[in-house]
């Protein structure tokens, strides 16, 4: 199929049923809060290196996690109950995204979170469609995550860790407060093992993007921030 060149003055998208079969649904356009807002709603994310034109993606299956199927090993549960950590909700936002871009993971070189990344999630932020998950030891940041919530879907955009286990226990803790915070469904968007292993599966992208439909008109953008 062919990869459609969004209109810079128009925030519209094809639909996601056109993406090939890597889920690639289309290029340029831009970062604002218009666009990125209308492309969560409709399943559709940016993802692209710093070199790279904007590429847009809604792939099938789609991979998600339900709240109460997240896996958590006994060792995880321990070190969470054994540990005086401090979890912080819409707590420093700029500083939680800035490791997600910053801190080495394992087998992978540099970041797709640019500055330019950073900075349009940072505009969600501050409107309330963006969110983070920050996990403290001794007031320090050692791991966390953030994403952006359309209705009742969380879409997790990036985990760090700068101890073994923190970007587990942000997303042990954001699962625990999916209630709270109003949303059914985590959206990890791919597939990798790791996610696998802490429950995440495949489902139709149809489906996907039917839940969001349905959800979308509970749309009501608020911080989490609890403290």
């Amino acid at each position: 199929m062919p990869i459609f060149e969004l209109n810079i003055d128009d925030y519209s998208f094809p639909r996601p049923e056109f993406a090939n079969d890597d889920g690639l649904l289309a290029i340029g356009g831009d970062l604002s809060v218009d666009r990125l807002l209308n492309a969560y709603a409709n399943g559709i994310f940016p993802w692209f290196n710093e070199d790279d034109p904007i590429l847009w993606w809604s792939p099938n299956p789609r991979f998600v996690l339900y709240p109460n199927e997240f896996k958590a090993r006994k060792s995880l549960l321990q070190k969470i109950r054994n540990s005086n950590f401090d979890i912080r909700f819409d707590f420093d936002f700029h500083s939680v995204i800035k490791s997600c871009a910053t801190v080495k993971r394992k087998h992978e070189d540099g970041t797709w979170i640019t500055n330019d990344m950073e900075q349009a999630y940072i505009n969600l932020f501050a409107i309330g469609a963006a969110h983070c998950v920050g996990v403290y030891e001794n007031n320090e940041l050692i791991g966390g995550l953030y994403g952006v919530q359309i209705g009742r879907v969380f879409t997790g955009e990036s985990m760090f860790s700068k101890k073994s286990d923190a970007s587990k226990i942000a997303l042990y803790n954001l699962c625990q407060n999916a209630d709270n915070f109003g949303f059914e469904l985590i959206d990890v968007q791919m597939e990798t093992p790791h996610l696998v292993s802490l429950g995440a599966k495949g489902i139709e992208r149809n489906r996907f993007i039917e839940y969001l439909e349905k959800s979308y008109k509970q749309t009501k953008f608020e911080s989490w921030k609890t403290n």
